[in-house]
């Protein structure tokens, strides 16, 4: 029953008018939500989050601009990469410089109180180049789990792992 409940209020969402002027956003294939969360508090965590993950499909930095809050924080920032907004955009760019059809599926969006839970799955190609080393169309797919605090419609802070090592193996940097 609380699936189902769960389900309806992810129909109901998903499907808001507000989110038709829009560009066509990544849609979680799986929405669990807190059963007693108001639609309009869901839709606007989810909102958040389904801009920044077709950030990371897209590499458009205007997404990441609307999904992050100006005072942003990473809460695991990756040595070398700036703190705030800046370092998603530099990241994304070098990703898809490496990865330029890079996708990006959320597998499932968990929804609670202040915070959204995104499992992510990455896919594509690596043509590019990345760290000096030139891809020959090796097929790239890993996951990643993002947790973001949501602060009035956007996201505040992130935590996130990623699989970096499959990534590293699959492009041949590192051996498997």
């Amino acid at each position: 029953m609380r699936l189902l409940i769960a389900g309806l209020l992810a129909a109901a969402v998903l499907g808001q008018p507000a989110l038709a002027a829009e560009p066509t956003l990544v849609t979680p294939n799986v929405l669990i939500t807190d059963p007693g969360a108001k639609p309009e508090q869901v839709q606007a965590q989810t909102l958040a989050a389904r801009r920044y993950a077709t950030f990371w499909s897209s590499g458009d930095p205007s997404l990441a601009r609307q999904a992050l809050a100006p005072d942003f924080m990473d809460r695991a920032l990756p040595p070398g990469r700036a703190q705030g907004i800046a370092g998603p955009l530099a990241a994304s760019q070098a990703f898809h410089a490496a990865v330029p059809d890079l996708n990006c599926e959320v597998r499932q969006m968990i929804v609670s109180g202040d915070r959204v839970v995104s499992h992510l799955r990455f896919t594509g190609h690596f043509t590019g180049s990345f760290n000096g080393v030139r891809g020959q169309g090796q097929a790239v797919d890993f996951i990643a789990t993002d947790l973001y605090r949501i602060a009035d419609g956007r996201i505040a802070e992130n935590w996130h792992l990623e699989d970096n090592l499959t990534f590293l193996q699959q492009i041949g940097v590192v051996p498997r």
